[in-house]
């Protein structure tokens, strides 16, 4: 661990050490702006390295800054990474070179042991990922292909591809390594009792102002004549795939409504015990065979046909079609009139806003809830001000409590259009945390700590089993870990 923690004094820190991880998780990820940057400027030589300690303690290459097991650190990856994290908006001023450079030793440190243990990625979801990074090069690039061979000193694309899917594949194998670490970490609520109590009371954090969000969604809808208009048209793509050998992929790449998941050909690795997807897909997706494509189902999104291209274990690669049948007009401004006879219903207290959300809300998800929003990062109705999502704080921030907003209009990623009013209610301000009122956040902070001792123990355990060579220039960093084992 390049950080240490040893109570809430230290939870800027802890961010800040969060900050760096996922842009060193992300750094070996070539990008765009590395293109049109002259920061970098040192030719990246071509090296191999053999599985033998004997013949790597003999390698002596200008610019290889450490090897861990197989991996190799160069000089300008540490470069490459400053770049990545100010191209994120990240400021580095901050951050010594030492501290990245002991980041990134930590990712090759996952990543061989995820080897080691066997842990496996997706080849078609690597592979996508690569397809989707040389989408946004040649689109920053005019389309020049040939600048990007250049820069990299690349003779060809397939080289090229290659390498990025080295980098995309490490990467990915270090996260699943570092999950795999934390996952199964709880804190029991004596863990959490003796976490708060540890920290001096000028030192307990303050959080901010806090209120609770509820909404009561309307949707238009849509006609049975559309809807069968859909049905028919995926089922017309599922034909041709099977019939005529057409390409699912690129069924995805000019039909799909889901346009978040173009670049990757409507690819998604589904896990059967980590739930990424909605029930109904989830069920779908795993009760195909490899290579089978499913009948048009529906979900909360729309109507969607899958193709099951790859089982490995737990883990499922599929491929959907997503199709959203359009309403009209009419539809629309059904809709909206609807609402406002609800919100009128409001303003004259005619029934309460928990009872309207459950009587007339089109949102399952919050309907049941009365109308409450939940907080995804803290899984109860409390949304803190400075972490709201900018789009709700823009549609709250000139609320007050139990006020009922305006009939807003809004439309999903995939151009689903539907009308909401919002209410805020049970605000606290700014305050010094208190055990009671703050439990939830108090656990995930005694969480977070509880997960960096166990990332610091499996560290310090793993560098010395693992054959690791830091170059000179880089001896004198004062390492938190045993990077040098002394």
């Amino acid at each position: 661990m390049q950080l240490k923690t040893n109570n809430l004094k230290s939870i800027n820190k802890l961010k800040h050490l969060l900050i760096l991880s996922i842009a060193v998780l992300i750094s070996g990820t070539i990008t765009a702006q590395e293109i049109i940057e002259d920061e970098v400027k040192e030719e990246v030589k071509a090296i191999s390295v053999t599985d033998s300690v004997n013949s790597l303690q003999a390698i002596k290459v200008d610019g290889v800054a450490a090897v861990v097991g197989e991996h190799i650190i160069l000089d300008s990856d540490i470069d490459k990474t400053i770049l990545q994290m100010k191209a994120q908006g990240v400021s580095t001023e901050d951050i010594p070179r030492c501290q990245i450079f002991g980041s990134l030793l930590e990712n090759k440190l996952y990543a061989h042991h995820a080897v080691q243990d066997s842990i496996e990625v997706s080849e078609a979801e690597i592979r996508s990922n690569v397809d989707y990074q040389i989408q946004q090069f040649l689109a920053q690039t005019g389309g020049d292909m040939q600048k990007l061979l250049d820069f990299y000193k690349k003779e060809d694309e397939k080289s090229f591809r290659e390498e990025m899917y080295q980098i995309n594949k490490n990467n990915e194998l270090a996260k699943r390594m570092q999950s795999k670490i934390i996952d199964e970490i709880e804190v029991t609520p004596e863990e959490v009792r003796v976490f708060f109590n540890a920290i001096p009371k000028d030192e307990r954090p303050t959080f901010g102002t806090e209120l609770k969000v509820s909404q009561i969604v309307i949707e238009p809808k849509v006609s049975s004549e559309e809807i069968e208009k859909v049905i028919n048209r995926l089922k017309e793509f599922k034909a041709d795939v099977l019939e005529n050998g057409a390409s699912f992929r690129s069924k995805v790449v000019l039909y799909t409504d889901d346009k978040a998941s173009v670049a990757k050909g409507g690819l998604y690795t589904l896990h059967r015990e980590k739930p990424l997807m909605v029930k109904e897909f989830r069920d779908v997706a795993f009760s195909l065979q490899e290579g089978e494509i499913s009948d048009p189902f529906e979900t909360d999104f729309g109507y969607h046909i899958i193709q099951l291209e790859k089982i490995r274990g737990q883990e499922y690669d599929v491929r959907h079609i997503l199709l959203i049948p359009s309403v009209s007009s009419a539809a629309i401004n059904e809709a909206k009139e609807k609402l406002e006879g609800i919100r009128e219903q409001l303003i004259k207290e005619e029934i309460t806003f928990e009872e309207a959300a459950r009587k007339y809300s089109d949102e399952k998800e919050t309907r049941s809830e009365g109308g409450f929003l939940i907080n995804p990062a803290t899984q109860d109705y409390n949304f803190e001000l400075t972490k709201m999502d900018t789009e709700l704080y823009t549609q709250i921030q000139s609320l007050k409590d139990d006020e009922i907003s305006l009939v807003l209009k809004d439309q999903d990623r995939t151009g689903k259009i539907k009308f909401k009013i919002l209410r805020v209610t049970d605000r606290v301000n700014e305050h010094e945390a208190d055990y009671s009122r703050d439990y939830l956040k108090i656990k995930e902070l005694a969480l977070t700590e509880k997960r960096f001792k166990a990332i610091g123990e499996w560290q310090n355990q793993k560098i010395m089993d693992t054959y690791i060579k830091i170059n000179a220039d880089h001896r004198d960093c004062d390492f938190s870990s045993n990077w040098l084992k002394k």
